[in-house]
């Protein structure tokens, strides 16, 4: 394959992940339901529950109990987005909150599409990326507290608590951004020509960000403390990103091979290539069972990896078309774009991984 073909092909499947489906419905009373792990013997469960339409990431945060998710529905001029407050028990929402207008005429909204918490100053970030920006959420009130602009397309964000930064990855013009997050102001951008950075991972302990470019097959390492950025291999269309617990490892969800690769950032090599389903679209990396679980959207389902042994542990069935997959202690938490609630509603899925 050519690579201006490939290029093409990712392109037209990033444009497939953000598409939208109809105006959001929201869940008053989630009914969810446990379903047994497909490979019996591991004891991963998973209960779903229909949310709302538009689901596209979702985010936990520990200092609230609350599982934080963003919808958007449609093509500009996007007038149906919300913040929601999930309850993570339940799975029911608590709470909605609309982006502000940007536009009276046609009703426009500031639609969120990633989302990432900062519980040190009990914020929620999310990017706008049909408004090529990222904005700023109280977490106690669900309160626009700032939006930030000039992060071209923006995908995905992620918080650095320990470095007070947020840091976002543009699509559009090969960026990778910080903002303090005391202050929103501006920190640190850094563009790579040609590049397509995507999913975005940070390691706070060093307070390098490593953001997974789906164009060039490779991770974008960024520091705060460094001008330029340096470059790891990684497998055949990285989409998303996530480190080990000890922050030496990287997991690269590889969308164009279908599968999860492990990468040794010291060593600057892939060490694993692991198959784990087509359009392998999100990875998460759970610190306190070492597994790694893939969300893979074409097959329709999660797949739970053993990244020390690069074997598939468990496979499990979600709604159609898995969006996000994310993980706290133990707990995964996955968004679907099903519509297959009872209204036509996406779902969250969580995964009480086995061991």
């Amino acid at each position: 394959m050519s690579s201006v073909t490939r290029r093409i092909r990712r392109t037209a499947a990033i444009a497939v992940a953000l598409a939208a489906g109809s105006a959001p419905l929201l869940a008053g009373t989630a009914s969810a339901h446990t379903a047994h792990a497909t490979h019996a013997g591991h004891g991963s469960t998973v209960a779903s529950a229909a949310l709302a339409k538009g689901l596209y990431q979702s985010a936990y945060s520990e200092r609230n109990h609350v599982l934080w998710a963003t919808t958007a529905v449609g093509r500009p001029p996007v007038t149906s987005s919300a913040l929601l407050k999930v309850d993570p028990r339940t799975l029911s929402v608590r709470a909605a909150y609309t982006p502000p207008v940007t536009d009276a005429a046609t009703g426009a909204v500031e639609a969120v599409y990633g989302v990432a918490v900062d519980d040190e100053h009990d914020t929620v970030w999310t990017t706008n990326t049909r408004d090529n920006s990222v904005a700023v959420y109280s977490q106690r009130t669900g309160r626009h507290l700032a939006t930030l602009p000039n992060v071209a397309h923006a995908r995905e964000i992620v918080v650095d608590e320990r470095h007070d930064l947020a840091w976002a990855s543009g699509f559009g013009d090969g960026s990778v951004v910080a903002f303090d997050t005391r202050t929103f102001k501006e920190k640190k951008r850094v563009t790579v020509d040609g590049a397509a950075p995507t999913g975005l991972a940070v390691n706070e302990r060093t307070g390098t960000v490593y953001a997974a470019d789906l164009n060039g097959d490779r991770l974008i390492a960024v520091s705060p403390y460094a001008k330029d950025p340096s470059f790891i291999p990684a497998g055949d269309g990285p989409i998303s990103v996530a480190l080990s617990a000890d922050g030496r490892t990287a997991y690269a969800a590889d969308q164009t091979a279908g599968g999860v690769s492990v990468v040794d950032l010291r060593g600057k090599t892939v060490t694993r290539s692991i198959p784990t389903g087509a359009g392998a679209l999100s990875v998460a990396a759970d610190a306190r069972t070492g597994r790694v679980l893939v969300a893979n959207r074409t097959d329709g389902d999660v797949t739970v990896v053993d990244p020390r042994r690069g074997t598939v542990v468990e496979t499990l069935a979600t709604g159609a078309n898995p969006n996000h997959v994310t993980v706290d202690r133990g707990t995964a938490y996955v968004v679907d774009k099903s519509g297959a609630g009872p209204e036509g509603q996406d779902q969250v899925h969580r995964v009480r991984i086995g061991r």
